[in-house]
């Protein structure tokens, strides 16, 4: 899965195994700490390799986004308002598609905290869409026309051949 992904810059993580990780919401695969540098991962992802390269790609680009920029985020911002635009429905992944199901219709320009929260995940999503070798899911529900923009956009020079995380 690692040589799938671009490669990466920065401090190491730590990664560690948990049994019944959760969040505020409830159970969960995984989790990010940015400022620890750590991602938790919950024990039951160890019996599915699929699963645990998807979440882990995803939880990867966590770490990514905080050093992304402003202008790259806001340009991966633009695609997702352009596909709202355009009636996109769908998602690929579950921690994207709620946050998307529960925007409200002035989310987007109002950049709340919903909306940049599910930029975020969406990015995320996309990253391991396109790193995990994972090449259908349930959770890929998004039209395979946004789907190859969401490609072409993480194709920029800058975001495919190396992140720093």
């Amino acid at each position: 899965m690692l040589k799938r992904m671009p490669p990466m810059t920065g401090q190491p993580v730590q990664i560690e195994i948990r049994p019944a990780l959760r969040d505020l919401h409830g159970a969960v695969h995984a989790g990010a700490f940015l400022r620890e540098r750590r991602i938790a991962f919950d024990a039951g992802l160890a019996d599915d390799r699929r699963e645990f390269a998807r979440i882990f790609v995803h939880e990867v680009f966590h770490f990514a986004w905080v050093r992304l920029g402003n202008a790259r985020r806001w340009s991966y911002e633009a695609l997702l308002v352009e596909e709202l635009q355009r009636r996109g429905r769908g998602e690929l992944g579950w921690s994207a598609e709620w946050r998307r199901r529960a925007l409200e219709p002035d989310d987007a320009r109002r950049r709340t905290r919903r909306w940049r929260e599910y930029v975020c995940e969406s990015f995320c999503d996309t990253a391991a869409w396109m790193y995990s070798g994972v090449r259908a899911h349930r959770e890929y529900t998004l039209a395979r026309r946004f789907r190859d923009r969401r490609r072409r956009w993480f194709a920029q020079p800058d975001i495919h051949r190396r992140i720093s995380i």
